[in-house]
C-alpha cells in the first residue's frame, strides 16, 4: 500500500508531534479517508523526510514524527526554467512536469507573444496556485525540496538579470542547427543551467537575438516544432539525461 507524502509549511524536527494545516488535513481525511494509526511521510522542503503516524484525524490532523531519512533525491544539475506564461492550464502542466523532472527554480516571463495579463492580487493568487502545484508534484514524485516559483519578470528584466549569471544558458530555437552534444564539446559538463523557452508562438526573432547577445546558446530539439508545454518537458529530459540523474 502506498504511503502518502505530505508537505509541511512549518519546519519539522524528529520525534515530535505536529499539527497539519487545513488543506493537508482535508486531503488526508476527506480525499484519502485515512484514520488514526496510518503511516505517513512528511517533508518541509529543507531536504530529507520523516516517517510519521497519523494520531488524530480532523480539521487539523495531528501527526507523530518518527525517524528522519536524509534523502534529497535532487539532481546534480541545478536547472532554472525560464518560460513565457501560457494560457489556460498549459502553464500549470509545465510547472507540474518540470517539478517532476527536477528543476530547481521556475521563472515565469512576460514576453512579446505572451497573451496572459497578471498584476496585483490576481498575480499573487496565481503565484500561490503555481507554488501549490509544485508542492503537490513533490508529494507525488518523492522530491523533498520544492522548486521556487519566482515572481514573473518582463523579458528585458530577465535578460538583465541573466547577464550576471555565469551558468550555462540555453534558449530553445528550432531554426538553429546547434545540438547539445556539440555544446558539451565546447563547454564541458555544467553544474547549473538556465533554460529559456517561449510561450505559445515562441520567442520572437528579436527576443532570440537579444538572448544570444547575452550569452545564451541556441538549442534545437530535432526537426519538429514543439508546443510550449511540450518543449520544456523534452528539453529538461534531455538535459537530465545528458548531465543530470536520468
Amino acid at each position: 500500500m502506498r504511503i502518502p507524502r505530505i508537505f509541511s509549511s512549518e519546519p519539522l524536527s524528529g520525534q515530535s508531534e505536529v499539527q497539519l494545516d487545513e488543506a493537508a488535513s482535508r486531503h488526508l481525511v476527506k480525499v484519502l479517508r485515512l484514520g488514526p494509526g496510518r503511516p505517513l511521510v512528511l517533508f518541509d522542503g529543507s531536504g530529507g523526510e520523516y516517517a510519521a503516524e497519523l494520531l488524530e484525524a480532523g480539521k487539523k490532523a495531528r501527526v507523530k514524527l518518527g525517524a528522519f531519512v536524509e534523502d534529497d533525491r535532487e539532481s546534480p544539475l541545478g536547472i532554472t526554467l525560464a518560460i513565457g506564461i501560457s494560457r489556460g492550464d498549459r502553464f500549470d502542466w509545465v510547472i507540474q512536469k518540470a517539478t517532476e523532472l527536477g528543476v530547481a527554480r521556475i521563472q515565469p516571463l512576460f514576453t512579446e507573444r505572451c497573451e496572459v495579463k497578471l498584476s496585483g492580487d490576481r498575480l499573487q493568487k496565481k503565484l500561490g496556485q503555481w507554488q501549490q502545484i509544485a508542492i503537490s508534484a513533490c508529494e507525488q514524485c518523492a522530491r523533498n525540496r520544492v522548486p521556487a516559483i519566482l515572481p514573473p519578470l518582463k523579458y528585458p528584466q530577465f535578460l538583465e538579470q541573466a547577464k550576471q549569471d555565469d551558468t550555462l544558458k540555453l534558449v530553445l530555437h528550432h531554426r538553429t542547427e546547434a545540438t547539445l552534444s556539440e555544446l558539451e564539446q565546447q563547454s564541458g559538463r555544467p553544474d547549473t543551467a538556465l533554460l529559456l523557452v517561449g510561450p505559445e508562438g515562441g520567442l520572437s526573432a528579436d527576443e532570440i537575438a537579444l538572448a544570444l547577445q547575452q550569452g545564451f546558446h541556441p538549442l534545437r530539439l530535432g526537426p519538429r516544432v514543439l508546443r510550449t508545454e511540450t518543449a520544456p518537458v523534452a528539453a529538461l529530459s534531455v538535459l537530465q539525461f545528458q548531465w543530470g540523474d536520468i
